[in-house]
């Protein structure tokens, strides 16, 4: 009675076994064409180089079925911020020690999927050649954030520049300087504005993204860069838990092939480094 008052509202002749037919194929097609829909999956990035390189593999996920959607970012709070309050499902411009570190002043659960490359921090000038050359009371800039902070004043101890207290690591701070004889005068700058402030200092250390987006070339330009043995290497990084979602390790797969090796040795030449 049911399939009768079904082919009676279809206004057209079809017996029950063509009818169960058609609706068999029907259902299997909606199955199928739900099962093919694209996953979207929404990652932050610094432009460059992690979009650069995220622009790399959007062809092969989307061969997988995963629409890579790239918001990009110009600082370094937003990115994480948004992916905790998940309007992102993972972001790209951060390394380790900053990624861990925000996590915990900002009482966020946020991981690493793994890293991909790694930036050499530089130091830069428009008025000297050499850090030798800077004068008494010069002022250097570096990154006001915490850990880039940190890192930025051992790439000035590693110059010869200053010395700092033992075991301070990515954690010291200009408090943390034991030695500086040239009185050299450590002013903090938001990351992103240090390549915009170098006509008023007398040098600054750039994060190799800032640089880059800057027309920068760290292997060329910089007066002093850190060792490419850096520990900083830039990660995915997502909410706890979601780093073992396939959607993720599809991403990170694809992030650790050749080709995108390839891309960041060809492109960046050594301003770039994989950690893969």
């Amino acid at each position: 009675m049911i399939f009768d008052s079904i082919l009676l509202t279809l206004g057209r002749p079809m017996n029950k076994r063509n009818f169960l037919i058609t609706a068999a194929l029907s259902a299997a097609l909606c199955f199928f064409g739900t099962a093919n829909a694209a996953e979207t999956l929404k990652i932050g990035a610094s432009p460059v180089p992690h979009a650069d390189i995220l622009k790399v593999v959007q062809p092969e996920l989307a061969k997988k079925g995963i629409d890579l959607k790239i918001i990009e970012f110009s600082d370094y709070v937003q990115p994480n911020l948004a992916l905790s309050d998940k309007d992102l499902d993972a972001n790209f411009f951060q390394h380790l020690p900053y990624l861990e570190a925000f996590s915990i002043d900002h009482r966020l659960n946020l991981v690493s999927a793994g890293a991909v490359h790694i930036e050499p921090m530089g130091v830069y000038s428009k008025k000297v050649k050499n850090l030798t050359d800077l004068k008494k009371g010069a002022s250097v800039a570096i990154p006001n954030d915490p850990t880039n902070g940190g890192r930025a004043l051992q790439v000035l101890a590693a110059a010869g520049l200053i010395k700092m207290k033992d075991g301070v690591g990515v954690n010291g701070t200009p408090l943390d300087i034991t030695d500086n004889p040239k009185r050299i005068r450590i002013v903090e700058v938001e990351a992103a504005t240090l390549p915009r402030a170098l006509d008023d200092l007398d040098a600054a250390v750039i994060n190799s993204n800032y640089a880059l987006g800057a027309k920068l070339n760290p292997t060329k330009d910089a007066i002093a860069i850190e060792a490419k043995d850096s520990p900083y290497a830039n990660v995915v990084a997502v909410r706890a838990g979601d780093e073992n979602k396939p959607a993720i390790k599809e991403l990170m797969s694809s992030l650790h092939s050749p080709e995108v090796k390839k891309f960041i040795g060809d492109k960046y030449n050594g301003a770039v480094v994989p950690a893969f």
